[in-house]
Formats: structure tokens, C-alpha cells, sequence
């Protein structure tokens, strides 16, 4: 029975003998196509030497992984001790990182590059539209400023039209100097209000051509047909938003606003009062007093709201770095972990094969190592048993009394050898318990 199962494993072997190579031929084949579509991605030049290039690289890949597998096919299923077949494990694992090395990384390139470059450039229209909507908010956080400053140039407004038709503040009805320092204080804030309105107009055109570029992106990065060219448009849209995030950045009313709330306290110049009678003047000179109060109040106010602005956090400078398919794989593997299975898998798996032999030829020897040795043995090896009997017989030497004798001096040695350990197992002094 075993030497039934033994023979019809043998004769499995040889029957996909022819099968495992023809395997290993399509395999490196297949492994040195996808490496030339990988490394003519990578080579600059004119087409001609990058095409001569690229098919002499892919050409020894598909040699080496082949004669590579051979040789493992060949020797390690015959490797029997546990050293050598240690030493040949480690032979193994390092040709397969070389493989992994010169050839799986470019075949996952050519499987997956062009949608590795895709989602390189999704990701960097993602970085750029939080950038410019940072930018948008930065620019605009003056505006939430517009509405004291409306209100409080209005107040400033009534009061002096209060003053000159009733004489709210001193009593006394006319144009004097309460009016004066009450409308210039107006007439200043109007002005800040005029220059955060403009500002914000000046914002919403620029944002408006910031997100004009980003569609742009959006459509290149979805677009049709090869990527390289649409990479190269992507990046002179880049160019022109970068553009626009910085203008952004420079055109916020912060700045304004802050010395402009400085100049209303620090640049306050009350006019002199004008009033006939002293106690008028007294009166005008009080209210200016107040007046001066309130506005110092409202200079702190605007100016830390300012601070407050411009402690944001910019817009941090971002460069777009274009990406060959093989770069852009290898960044973002973990997002295509089929290709890179598929192009590792093309390479190593041979070693499947290999380890399939290793084991039927070790289940073979097994079952080989339990039967007679009239059974394990070949017909070679008889008809050269017979030739040496033959030659022996020539010479005048009888095979079966040579045996014999050889038999009976094999004999004659183990009894003296057990003769002599009796004799100095005799000889050996026996020490005894003490008197």
C-alpha cells in the first residue's frame, strides 16, 4: 500500500514538472510587464532610451524570478536536515525581499499610480480649501467689529444733533465746541466704518476667485483620461490659489482698525470752549471731559478686539509637491493594500510551489523509509549489485563466504570486547564499608 502511494507521488511530481515551470515562466513574465509599466513612470529622458531602459530592467527582473524559483524548486524539497534547511529558509527570505524590492513596489505602481496620484491631488484640494477658508475668516473678523463702531458713531451723531437743537449736554442750544468735538468724533468713526465695508467688498472678490480655482481642481482631479496632465494644470492652479490665500491674508482690516481705535484716544484734541459766560464754559468744559472718557473707553474696546484679530493664527504657507505614481504608492500604501497584495503576490507566489514540493517529496521519503529494502530498492541499483557480485566472482572471491566471514569476525570482536570489560570490571579494587 505504501509503495502504491509513494509510486503515484512520484509520478504526480513528474506529471507537473512541465506545469511548474511553464508557471514560473508566466509569473516572471508577468512580474517583468507590470515593472516595465512601474519604472517608465520613474525614467526621464528621450522615449527612446527610456524605453530601452525600462524594458532591459524589466527583462532581469523576470529573469531573476524566475532562475530564482527554479532554484528553489530544484534543491530545497531534496534539503533534508534541519540546519540546511534552516540556511535555505533564510536564502529564501531574503530573495523574496529583494524581489519585493526591485519589482513588487512597481508593479503596485503600475496597478494602482494613476489612483494614487488621484487621491494625492483630492487630498491636496481638501488641504487647500481649509486653507482658504481660514484665510476667508481671518479677513473677515474685522467685520463682526462693524456693528459697535456703526453704533457707537451714531451715538456720537445724535448727541451732537441733540446738543444743537436742545443743548442736551450743556444747556444751551447752538453749534459750540461740544458739537464740534461730537461730530469730528462721528466723523471719524464713519471713516473706520467706510474702510471695513470696502475691506469686506475687496474680501468677497477674493474669495469668490479662491473657490473658482478650487472647482477647477475638483474637476482636474475627476477628470478623464491619463493624470499627468491633468497634474500639471492642478499645479498652475495651485500657483494662482496660493496667490489668492495670500492676498487674503494681507487684505484684513485689523491692522487699520487697531491704529485707528489708538488714534481715537491718543489723538483726541478737544476744542476750546467757546461759550460767552463762564458758567457755560464750565459746563462745555465738563461735558468734554466726559465726552473724552467715553471716548478712551471705546478706543480700548476697539483696540483689544483688534489684538484679539490679529492673535489668530495664519494661514500656515503649504507648497504643492507633484508626485510620481511609484512616490504616491508608496505614501499612500495603507489606502491600497489589494494592489500592493496582488503585485507581492505575482512575485512570491512561486514559494507556494515550492513548499507544495517540499512536502510531497518529504511524504514520500517518509513512506519510502517504512518499506524492505528489497522494496526501496531501484532497478539500477540491483543490476549494479549484480555487476560488482559478478566482478568479485571473476576474481576468485566467493560473496557469500566473504560475508560470512565477515559476519563471524564481527562476532569474534564484540566477545572480546566483552571479555576485556570483565576483565577490568575484576581488576577494579571494591571499596568497603569502613571497619
Amino acid at each position: 500500500m505504501a509503495l502504491g502511494a509513494s509510486h503515484r507521488l512520484q509520478d504526480g511530481v513528474l506529471a507537473v514538472e512541465t506545469m511548474t515551470r511553464f508557471a514560473l515562466a508566466v509569473l516572471a513574465l508577468a512580474s517583468g510587464v507590470y515593472t516595465y509599466l512601474g519604472v517608465r513612470s520613474l525614467l526621464d529622458g528621450s522615449p527612446t532610451a527610456v524605453f530601452f531602459a525600462a524594458i532591459i530592467y524589466s527583462a532581469s527582473v523576470s529573469v531573476a524570478i524566475y532562475a530564482f524559483w527554479s532554484y528553489m524548486a530544484r534543491f530545497y524539497p531534496h534539503v533534508t536536515g534541519a540546519a540546511s534547511r534552516g540556511a535555505m529558509i533564510g536564502v529564501m527570505a531574503l530573495g523574496c525581499a529583494m524581489i519585493i524590492a526591485m519589482s513588487s513596489w512597481l508593479n503596485a505602481a503600475a496597478l494602482a499610480g494613476s489612483a494614487a496620484l488621484e487621491q494625492h491631488l483630492a487630498e491636496t484640494v481638501q488641504d487647500y480649501t481649509a486653507d482658504l477658508d481660514q484665510a476667508h475668516q481671518n479677513a473677515l473678523a474685522a467685520q463682526s467689529l462693524l456693528p459697535d463702531i456703526q453704533r457707537t458713531s451714531e451715538r456720537f451723531s445724535r448727541l451732537a444733533e441733540d446738543e444743537r437743537q436742545n443743548g442736551a449736554l450743556t444747556g444751551t442750544t447752538g453749534s459750540g465746541s461740544v458739537v464740534q468735538l461730537l461730530s469730528q468724533m462721528s466723523s471719524q468713526l464713519s471713516e473706520l466704518e467706510t474702510g471695513i465695508i470696502a475691506s469686506r467688498e475687496r474680501v468677497t472678490t477674493l474669495f469668490d476667485q479662491g473657490r473658482s480655482h478650487l472647482a477647477t481642481m475638483r474637476t482636474l482631479v475627476s477628470a478623464p483620461g491619463a493624470v499627468a496632465p491633468r497634474s500639471d494644470e492642478f499645479s498652475a492652479e495651485v500657483v494662482a490659489l496660493s496667490g489668492v490665500i495670500t492676498s487674503l491674508e494681507q487684505t484684513s482690516i485689523a491692522p487699520s482698525v487697531k491704529r485707528a481705535a489708538e488714534d481715537l484716544s491718543l489723538g483726541f484734541i478737544a476744542p476750546v470752549a467757546d461759550g460767552q459766560a463762564a458758567d457755560l464754559a464750565d459746563r462745555q468744559d465738563e461735558v468734554m471731559q466726559t465726552i473724552r472718557a467715553s471716548v478712551a473707553a471705546q478706543s480700548g474696546v476697539l483696540s483689544q478686539a483688534a489684538d484679539d484679530i490679529l492673535a489668530r493664527e495664519p494661514v500656515a504657507e503649504r507648497r504643492f509637491v507633484p508626485l510620481s505614481s511609484a512616490e504616491a504608492v508608496l505614501r499612500y500604501a495603507a489606502d491600497f493594500i489589494p494592489a500592493w497584495a496582488g503585485a507581492i503576490s505575482i512575485d512570491l507566489l512561486p514559494a507556494v510551489l515550492v513548499f507544495i514540493l517540499a512536502v510531497v517529496h518529504g511524504a514520500i521519503r517518509r513512506q519510502e523509509e517504512r518499506l524492505p529494502f528489497a522494496q526501496r530498492i531501484t532497478a539500477a541499483e540491483l543490476l549494479e549489485a549484480l555487476e560488482v557480485q559478478r566482478a568479485l566472482g571473476r576474481q576468485g572471491i566467493d560473496v557469500e563466504q566473504a560475508l560470512q566471514a565477515a559476519e563471524t569476525e564481527d562476532e569474534r570482536e564484540r566477545a572480546d570486547s566483552n571479555i576485556t570489560s570483565l576483565d577490568m570490571s575484576a581488576k577494579t579494587p571494591r571499596k568497603g564499608p569502613p571497619a
